[in-house]
């Protein structure tokens, strides 16, 4: 096994002590960089392990809820400040398997996982219900109370922000809550868990699970846990619904797939749209907001063609480099699966539109894929309507506004979209149009804790991030009393 910068947390993480599975499914978990073995031996979760979590979770929501929103709050408040702190063994952790370069992980993530938990901590106190006035001698409480104990099934392509994306508001609102690594990508989710505690979080309050398919339907399916949360592919997504909604009408949010549309005006700053342009690079195309399907104005289409194939051949030129430089700007596919699929649809694209660039494996290690950006593409071309997971962009070209907007909006996901242009009005009506649960204008930057995030059509069900997510977590109780008769 190779050396590693940070230790390499193992089992699972269950009232607040790391405690071996009971689950006898072994697999061995290698980079996704070299194919080196970063952990061998590993035990994923079964319904045993899950059963164990709830007993937990069950056991610390009453001492939870006892607290006062204020302590919860700065608890809260604490545990952002020490992600923040960790942020460079967190970022380790999170590119140890899959190569994810620390620019976007290490960089990035944890900050925006700190400002998620610091964020909701201020709602903590505030997020309690109202008094209604007086009303011939009745006095009406509304109470948003917890919903008890709930559960989030997290990606392995942003582990650390789709935890805080869930937990954040479930723990504000007075919840326990149960999160299920990725099985392709752990570590990083496991040092959350000890980071809680450090934090003073109770144990039980939020344990952490690793494990595949058998712990997320126990979860999904757990006559006691009252809402899930799920980010991950479309297909589990539906599975993931049935089974709330079979076992015991639990409350589910998905966030799912995208094949986000990205529409150039003339107007645009070219060097800045293909600079956006060339984001989904970041991950190697593997995160269901990025825009792989891009239209510029015909007018514009081959200068703006020559930007980003400088662009996306510059990232290139860093695949097999090492993830944690922050020089890195292309990482590996994730498993070998997902390779082999994206290299499918390469081969399919190359019969669909012309390849301006890429298409092709690359290295003899790991698990890259070339860069690629296809051109004009073919009537229902499959490149167009299927979502690759993989470093592919499309391009093709557009007249009017009502061209664009049909092109962009043929399609069964709905998650995001992105508008460059000068002109504020077109930026407005066309953002209107787009159906899409994130429209973002002369960007590609949709998270931040303030904003709700989720998709329309199959891209996923309920939102994530706002304070409005806070009523998702929560069931609202009202008390009505008269305390006159004679009013």
């Amino acid at each position: 096994m190779s050396t590693f910068k940070y230790p390499i947390p193992s089992g699972q993480f269950i009232h607040g002590e790391f405690v071996k599975s009971k689950g006898t499914e072994k697999v061995t978990l290698r980079s996704a960089v070299d194919d080196s073995v970063v952990a061998e031996e590993l035990f994923y979760a079964n319904t045993e392990d899950v059963e164990l979590a709830v007993e937990s979770a069950a056991k610390a929501f009453p001492e939870w809820i006892a607290l006062s929103p204020s302590t919860r709050g700065q608890l809260l408040w604490k545990y952002a400040a020490l992600i923040e702190e960790n942020a460079e063994k967190l970022g380790y952790l999170e590119s140890v398997l899959v190569g994810k370069p620390a620019f976007f992980g290490g960089f990035h993530e944890p900050k925006s996982a700190g400002d998620l938990f610091r964020y909701f901590a201020g709602f903590c106190d505030k997020h309690v219900g109202e008094v209604q006035p007086d009303d011939q001698g009745f006095l009406r409480i509304v109470r948003n109370e917890p919903l008890g104990i709930c559960a989030a099934i997290n990606a392995f392509n942003s582990p650390i922000i789709t935890f805080a994306m869930k937990a954040a508001p479930a723990l504000a609102a007075g919840n326990v809550i149960i999160s299920k690594a990725s099985e392709f990508n752990p570590f990083s989710s496991l040092l959350l868990g000890q980071l809680a505690i450090e934090a003073g979080i109770p144990p039980g309050v939020l344990n952490i699970l690793v494990g595949a398919g058998e712990a997320g339907a126990a979860l999904a399916s757990h006559l006691k846990i009252r809402k899930i949360s799920f980010t991950g592919s479309v297909a589990t997504g539906k599975k993931v619904q049935v089974a709330g909604t079979n076992s015991n009408l639990k409350r589910v949010t998905l966030e799912l797939g995208g094949k986000s549309p990205v529409i150039v005006f003339p107007d645009a700053d070219l060097g800045h749209a293909a600079q956006s342009g060339a984001s989904f690079m970041a991950l190697n195309g593997q995160g269901c907001i990025l825009g792989t399907r891009i239209y510029v104005h015909e007018d514009i289409a081959e200068a703006y063609l020559g930007a980003l194939k400088a662009m996306v051949e510059h990232s290139a030129s860093t695949l097999g480099s090492d993830p944690h430089d922050m020089t890195t700007m292309s990482s590996p596919l994730y498993h070998p699966q997902q390779k082999k699929t994206v290299l499918g649809f390469l081969e399919q694209g190359k019969k669909e539109a012309e390849t301006v660039t890429g298409g092709n494996s690359w290295g003899e290690k790991g698990l890259y894929v070339e860069p690629t950006i296809f051109f004009k593409p073919a009537k229902g071309a499959e490149i167009v309507a299927k979502e690759i997971f993989g470093p592919v962009v499309v391009v093709d070209t557009f007249k009017t506004e009502e061209e664009v907007l049909q092109k962009a909006n043929d399609t069964e996901y709905g998650l995001g979209a992105a508008v460059f242009t000068k002109d504020i009005d077109r930026a407005i009506r066309i953002a209107n149009k787009l159906e899409a649960g994130t429209v973002t204008v002369n960007n590609q930057l949709p998270f931040h804790p303030t904003v709700p995030f989720g998709g329309y059509k199959s891209s996923g069900v309920g939102r994530e991030n706002g304070k409005a997510v806070l009523k998702e977590y929560s069931q609202t109780k009202s008390v009505i009393i008269q305390y006159s008769t004679t009013a």
